[in-house]
């Protein structure tokens, strides 16, 4: 604890200059004689800090003094700060960590670095959240990931899509998408993703395991995230769209949708287009295509055409009368 408070004391003042013991106190949670007994510390390890006297009086490094990180360039200066999601790590409990990682960090870089580095700040934002989403913040997310970085095995109760089930689980990682946070764990022989906000009861027990050395979270993610996109879209369907209806199908349809999508232009009418493009089951299909509203008709499968003809009359007959 005092290793990591000395080292703050001195990121402090290579970053601010002039700063008082009070103040110096007042951010180490300590008392000000602990921070006279930590400088003289400093000062009989070497580093020079001197005081100045007066009511405007503190310490300060000697001028020309600094602690430097070797090694890094201005991209990778100006990268380090993107390199966390600060609400993120708010709600995992590490908030006050990366701020003070990253107070550390600006004061240690060189002067020019520390620039760049603030710059990037300014000018770059991470934000997780979709843009109509709201950023859960589920009630076991911190448990689990303490159980993650401990590798403590979990028990718990899960509602799934169809059912509550009880699970015991080896929780591997924690990945935050979209704003919903997922936990990769391994029940019985099996990786399998969960989604933390629906945990409705959790127990971490103190029974250890020993991680698999050969598992890869970020290489797991991508793999499982395009198998289920594959299994949410197993079919095709043929479009004919407005030019605001390709916009709005370009918008709402997700990533895996877009990267797949064929886009032509109609001959027999230059202000529309052709599009060929995954898609779910009908029902879904319906349901995601009804939101373009008519800027588009579905062209192909047959069956899916029909369909959508079906749930049109429907929808007929319920505003082909008033309501009561």
């Amino acid at each position: 604890m005092r290793a990591s408070r000395l080292i703050n004391i001195l990121t402090t003042l290579q970053a601010r200059g002039l700063v008082t013991a009070e103040t110096l106190a007042e951010e180490n949670e300590v008392s000000v004689r602990t921070i006279y007994r930590d400088i003289d510390a400093l000062s009989l390890a070497g580093i020079p800090v001197y005081s100045e006297r007066g009511s405007d009086g503190g310490y300060r490094l000697l001028d020309g003094y600094r602690v430097r990180l070797n090694g890094l360039s201005q991209a990778e200066a100006e990268a380090m700060f993107l390199s966390g999601l600060p609400g993120a790590a708010a709600d995992l409990g590490l908030g006050s960590l990366m701020a003070g990682a990253q107070k550390k960090l600006t004061a240690a870089l060189p002067e020019e670095l520390r620039q760049s580095a603030a710059k990037m700040q300014a000018k770059f934002h991470l934000d997780a959240p979709t843009w109509f989403g709201e950023n859960e913040q589920p009630l076991h997310l911190q448990a689990i990931a303490d159980a993650v970085w401990n590798s403590k095995r979990i028990r718990m109760r899960y509602r799934a899509w169809k059912s509550e089930k009880n699970r015991e689980a080896e929780p591997l990682g924690v990945v935050l998408m979209g704003g919903a946070w997922y936990m990769a764990a391994k029940v019985e022989e099996n990786v399998r993703t969960y989604r933390i906000a629906r945990i409705l009861d959790l127990v971490v027990t103190e029974d250890r395991f020993e991680r698999p050395g050969d598992f890869d979270l970020a290489g797991y993610w991508t793999e499982n995230t395009l198998r289920l996109e594959r299994e949410l879209h197993p079919n095709t369907a043929t479009l004919r769209v407005s030019r605001w209806g390709l916009r709005l199908l370009e918008h709402i349809s997700p990533s895996y949708v877009r990267a797949r999508m064929e886009t032509e232009k109609d001959e027999r009418d230059e202000d529309r287009w052709i599009v060929t493009l995954p898609c779910g089951q009908a029902q879904h299909a319906i349901s995601e295509f009804l939101r373009l509203g008519a800027e588009a008709e579905v062209l192909a499968p047959d069956t899916l055409r029909e369909a959508m003809r079906d749930t049109l009359e429907r929808l007929s007959g319920f505003y082909g009368r008033s309501a009561s």
